[in-house]
């Protein structure tokens, strides 16, 4: 199994993005070698938040995708067929609590450690991102999708 991280998702949906084509096909790669694709809601939460955010970097834009409820909802759709959607499980809190605090994560990277520690309980070691830096302090695998 592999976690597909947000910004793959948001690549995907964006063709004007210079990575949508390299996102698309490291996914389709990844399908095809019978690879489990795995996302979860947090995931679906955060792509909400970027689609629906206007486009355009600030400060007239928000750094967003500019999309309507209506396609943003579309994209969740096929995310949903796509990949495999695995529920948060009820020690997912202990587990984030654990990470921030050993490892002293402050501020919007504690959305990274809830992945991380969404991953650990279900025992996920491979996360596909284009941020590794974000994920180096994990004990997991990152892939690249310019490496597949």
């Amino acid at each position: 199994m592999i976690l597909v991280d947000t910004n793959l998702l948001g690549r995907m949906t964006n063709s004007a993005d210079p990575q949508c084509g390299l996102t698309r096909q490291a996914v389709h790669v990844l399908l095809m070698r019978h690879e489990r694709l795995i996302i979860f809601p947090q995931n679906l939460y955060e792509f909400w938040a970027v689609a629906t955010r206007k486009s355009g970097p600030p400060p007239a834009g928000q750094n967003g995708l500019g999309m309507t409820c209506e396609q943003a909802s579309q994209w969740l759709g096929f995310f949903q067929r796509r990949f495999t959607l695995l529920p948060d499980r009820s020690e997912l809190f202990a587990c984030w609590h654990s990470l921030v605090k050993a490892l002293g994560i402050k501020g919007i990277k504690s959305y990274d450690a809830r992945l991380a520690a969404a991953m650990q309980t279900y025992g996920i070691s491979r996360l596909l991102t284009f941020n590794v830096g974000d994920f180096k302090n994990f004990s997991i695998t990152i892939i690249d999708p310019s490496s597949i």
